[in-house]
């Protein structure tokens, strides 16, 4: 037993003297910090409290992981909610849709879109007999027109943007859905093929993907991109809704090699795409690109832009009529103000463009006027991510939505605000070898598809409930907005419909 006793001594005299090493070389880095804090000029906090003071900025930067869930109420944190959120997660993993006992959304709130039920709404079983009718991109004017039955999609990301298992997992999701999936202005790769999923490919100002070696449009690249089958339309982005009159910003830490040899950018340098195409400085400029680009490659060509001064919108649909329907796009993708993205600068997210409740209408509107309504298609864009902002989408005029930060939940994003610093936990949004190791694209793919479905199974029952069969069949009469005195107001009342001006009458029987 001696020969025990003496061991377990021994360790209990190591343990002993670790310890006592440790608190001393702890009272001397406190000892250390103390001095570096008192006797430097930049922060008054730790000046004024050295050591202690040092704890603020722990707090504040453990604030924007732990206020999610223990301080923020179901209905109050923004960007999104932790009731979106939720709903979202459920959809995804295809569990139980229902809640209980009550509605933790306050329904007098200004600007509030809600739904008039019919009193007579379809049956379900009866909808399954209504014949569906397809969207139809570029019908007449492009060679290789696109339909589709699905009125929800996938926004804009590029890769660079997300990473290489996320648009894998997008890619995979969105061919067992049915929808389409944008490939952002980062150009194509690999992963937007893992499954033979529908493609819009986006050419942003720096046109990566179809540019020459001096960064102009190459016909060419446009006909690599078009010989792919599984591209079906050209967005030429003009604007996103978080950062109005600002390029594409990938910072420097997320420009892989493999992003460098698609962009024809350098390896570790910030990705600014310049703020507006250097070519498209007019309406008629803008009307040409897009002739050109559905000339070359034969596919629906269209726009995406936040809308800001809409005088513009008359500009823009006289400047059609002069030059021809066959100039006009296929489809305008408007994007809101309060949209998403990885990058902005603080000003531009928080103050400029208009939110979609206002821009859709308008834009729908002044389409009627015109006679263009039939002509273009109208895609609505920005924090569009449950059942009910995507059917008032709908009732506002648009044909369908599209979604990127909704689908981000699916794949599991947590909202931890860090997609511009390459350290995002759950791999959506990073370069990083041991981050992306936690999102397994199979698996999330799965999540994309039942998220899509769900939420259009849903936006369905909504329509079904204000009497018709299909979800675009939804209008203004089918929904109020709450007013700034907290009254129900008739959608219809606050945006009425506007007919055609006579004079563009034929041109719209034509479209």
């Amino acid at each position: 037993m001696q020969p025990i006793r003496d061991f377990l001594w021994q360790v209990m005299e190591f343990s002993a003297l670790v310890l006592a090493t440790g608190i001393l070389f702890g009272f001397i880095a406190v000892v250390i910090i103390f001095f570096i804090d008192i006797n430097q000029k930049e922060q008054a906090i730790r000046r004024n409290y050295p050591v202690i003071g040092r704890l603020r900025y722990l707090f504040e930067h453990l604030g924007v992981f732990f206020r999610q869930y223990f301080f923020a109420m179901d209905r109050e944190e923004l960007p999104f909610n932790r009731a979106q959120r939720a709903w979202v997660a459920r959809a995804a993993k295809d569990v139980d849709p229902t809640i209980a006992f009550g509605s933790t959304k306050p329904i007098n709130e200004p600007g509030q879109i809600l739904f008039l039920n019919s009193m007579f709404p379809k049956l379900d079983n009866d909808a399954e007999q209504e014949e569906r009718r397809p969207i139809v991109f570029g019908q007449g004017y492009a060679q290789q027109p696109y339909s589709t039955f699905s009125v929800f999609h996938i926004s804009a990301m590029s890769y660079g943007a997300v990473s290489a298992p996320a648009i894998e997992a997008l890619s995979r999701g969105a061919a067992a859905a049915g929808i389409l999936l944008n490939t952002g202005e980062g150009a194509l790769v690999s992963h937007h093929f893992a499954d033979k999923c529908d493609l819009v490919f986006q050419i942003g100002t720096a046109k990566y993907g179809v540019r020459d070696l001096q960064g102009n449009l190459s016909d060419d690249k446009l006909r690599e991109v078009a010989a792919n089958k599984q591209v079906k339309m050209f967005e030429i982005k003009l604007s996103q809704g978080a950062k109005p009159g600002k390029g594409g910003i990938l910072p420097g830490e997320k420009v892989t090699e493999i992003i460098a040899t698609t962009r024809g950018i350098p390896v570790g340098k910030d990705s600014i795409s310049p703020n507006r195409h250097t070519d498209i400085d007019s309406t008629a400029a803008l009307l040409t690109m897009i002739h050109r680009v559905r000339s070359v490659t034969g596919r629906p060509t269209g726009i995406k832009f936040v809308l800001g001064q809409a005088l513009w919108l008359d500009e823009f649909c006289a400047e059609i009529h002069r030059m021809g329907l066959n100039y006009a796009p296929d489809f305008v993708t408007i994007d809101s103000a309060d949209g998403g993205t990885g990058a902005a600068p603080q000003s531009l997210m928080d103050n400029v463009g208009l939110p979609l409740s206002s821009s859709l209408p308008l834009v729908v509107d002044k389409l009627n006027q015109y006679g263009l309504r039939q002509r273009i298609r109208v895609i609505a864009s920005g924090k569009l991510i449950t059942p009910s902002g995507v059917a008032a989408a709908l009732c506002l005029g648009a044909d369908c939505v599209n979604t990127a930060r909704g689908f981000m939940f699916a794949l599991g994003c947590i909202q931890a605000l860090q997609c511009n610093q390459n350290t995002c936990p759950t791999g959506i949004t990073t370069h990083d070898k041991d981050l992306q190791k936690g999102l397994d694209p199979r698996n999330k793919a799965v999540r994309v598809a039942n998220y899509a479905n769900n939420l259009m199974k849903e936006v369905t029952t909504l329509a079904h409930s204000c009497g018709v069969f299909n979800p675009h069949e939804l209008g203004r009469e089918h929904a109020y907005m709450i007013n700034s005195h907290g009254l129900p107001q008739r959608l219809l009342d606050v945006y009425p419909e506007v007919a055609t001006d006579p004079q563009y009458q034929d041109l719209a029987a034509s479209a």
